[in-house]
């Protein structure tokens, strides 16, 4: 992939620049990560109290995890509409359909049947990941499922593929741009496998690939689709052999 390739990007009038939003915007909605996380614990925590069970851990994590993406989101959704007068979907390069969206549909479970090859070849060490300790019914296991292959997938993308890999990209080129926006995201998974740099550089490839398809199809929506079908694969994969997720 050539530094010079420009990615297909959502229209926009000819004489703006898009991105349109700048690095002084991705640090504000940066820095909003941490307040809408502690928010997120206090409303879930207060939550589970009144209704007076809080021993089920996958249904407070992932109502948790939700609550703070919508408030994340929220703030981004109110700097694109205050400041720039822009829609949220559009801007984030949310385009249905896209070119050649069949192979994409497939693209998903080869890249984890590849990871999962690459994980035996490089003798990845099983790893007692917090998927593993919060999923000890059959509703825990079906809460982290749909998290996993719907929520998941479609908030990292417009986070990493949709926000911040457009800023990349105008600042170090396409290539450069495609992979430092794969080194965060592998990071943001580090706790999980323990920072396992095995686990770390799986992780930093199946992020290469679905920056490249963001690329290739100018729309985060195929992305996620990548992204979701991929977890999807190892979420049957630990259903069939009680294997672990893949993000």
């Amino acid at each position: 992939m050539s530094d010079n390739a420009q990615p297909v990007m959502p229209a926009v009038p000819a004489q703006d620049q898009y991105p349109f939003w700048t690095w002084p915007d991705a640090f504000m909605f940066l820095g909003l990560a941490l307040p809408s996380f502690l928010f997120s614990v206090a409303i879930t925590r207060g939550l589970f109290l009144l209704l007076g069970d809080t021993r089920i851990r996958a249904a407070q994590g992932l109502t948790m995890q939700f609550l703070a993406y919508a408030v994340w989101f929220a703030g981004l959704y109110l700097m694109l509409k205050v400041r720039y007068n822009r829609p949220f979907w559009e801007s984030l390069g949310w385009r249905v359909p896209w070119e050649r969206a069949w192979v994409t549909l497939f693209l998903g479970p080869a890249l984890a049947l590849g990871v999962a090859v690459s994980g035996v070849l490089m003798r990845v060490p099983e790893i007692d990941t917090p998927f593993r300790e919060i999923m000890a019914d059959n509703s825990s296991v079906a809460m982290v499922g749909f998290f996993a292959v719907t929520l998941g997938p479609l908030s990292e993308e417009l986070v990493f593929r949709g926000f911040l890999l457009p800023l990349l990209i105008r600042s170090f080129g396409t290539a450069g741009g495609v992979v430092i926006c794969a080194i965060p995201f592998a990071l943001l998974h580090g706790p999980q496998y323990a920072w396992s740099w095995r686990h770390l550089i799986l992780l930093l490839f199946a992020s290469l690939v679905f920056g490249i398809t963001r690329i290739r199809t100018g729309s985060t929506a195929a992305s996620a689709l990548v992204h979701s079908t991929y977890n999807l694969t190892f979420y049957t994969g630990f259903l069939l052999q009680g294997k672990d997720l893949g993000i």
